[in-house]
């Protein structure tokens, strides 16, 4: 991983857009900072596309569609994306299973979740799981004491065993029933949303990470970068960030706009 200050200047002006993870990337300790928040809203009114893409509920994500100073959200790790139309008041929710499936699927899903509890001690469901369509979220350090990586590989192993895909983030363990993740459904976002291929186009984009299951993303985006904090996962990541910020999470986040919008005025 290079130092973010070897971004090239001219790759940076050619940037049309910032897809980027919330938690510990925009958020620092669970809090979304002033300066994490602003930075969005100056990529956008310097006319870039902003993108979160998380593993945060359908309920965290309808209002991000909504209030916050973006272009549109992926959330629970590719499972769907919102995009609201504020001219007409209208949510576009885009998701890969229909309803039938996602309810059965919550089901399976539940007995999962209560099997991993009750053999894994110190895990506990997600707090923010009642607000989930499609995936379960195992907690390991948010809102519980941090799990080794013994326990965090349990549940992982546990997952997989069940049929489902597993992803670790910086405090959950998720898993889905598919097997799609962040990228695929950033592609059907950007074609069906905005006629763009992000795949002729990656290099126009950049990808703001911080775990292991942001690895999809860092691999496909040239200019991907990770928030400082990356490092806490050294030997974690089946794919590594081009650059690396000096600061940790949303500072590390500024940092990046800061790097962007510099280069766009330097102009």
């Amino acid at each position: 991983m290079l130092p973010l200050a070897e971004f090239p200047a001219k790759a940076r002006r050619e940037i049309r857009g910032v897809f980027c993870d919330i938690d510990d990337t925009l958020t620092t300790g669970g809090r979304l900072p002033a300066a994490a928040y602003a930075g969005m809203e100056r990529l956008m009114k310097a006319g870039l596309m902003v993108v979160p893409i998380t593993g945060r509920p359908a309920g965290w994500c309808d209002l991000i569609a909504r209030q916050w100073p973006v272009s549109a959200v992926v959330g629970e790790n590719g499972a769907f994306y919102f995009r609201y139309d504020a001219a007409r008041r209208a949510m576009q929710r885009r998701f890969v299973d229909d309803g039938a499936a996602r309810a059965a699927n919550r089901a399976r899903l539940a007995a999962i979740g209560e099997e991993i509890v009750r053999t894994v001690p110190g895990a506990a469901i997600a707090a923010d799981q009642l607000y989930r369509e499609a995936d379960l979220a195992i907690d390991y350090c948010e809102d519980v004491a941090r799990l080794p990586r013994e326990s965090v590989e349990r549940i992982v192993t546990a997952m997989e065993r069940n049929g489902l895909t597993a992803k670790v983030s910086s405090i959950h363990v998720n898993g889905w029933f598919g097997a799609y993740d962040k990228l695929t459904m950033a592609r059907v976002l950007m074609r069906e949303a905005f006629g763009v291929d992000l795949d002729l186009a990656r290099a126009a984009y950049v990808f703001v990470g911080d775990s292991p299951n942001d690895a999809p993303l860092f691999a496909h985006f040239p200019h991907a970068v990770g928030v400082a904090n990356i490092r806490d996962f050294e030997g974690q990541l089946a794919h590594e960030p081009a650059y690396v910020t000096r600061e940790r999470s949303g500072s590390g986040f500024h940092e990046v706009v800061e790097c962007l919008l510099s280069a766009r005025n330097s102009v």
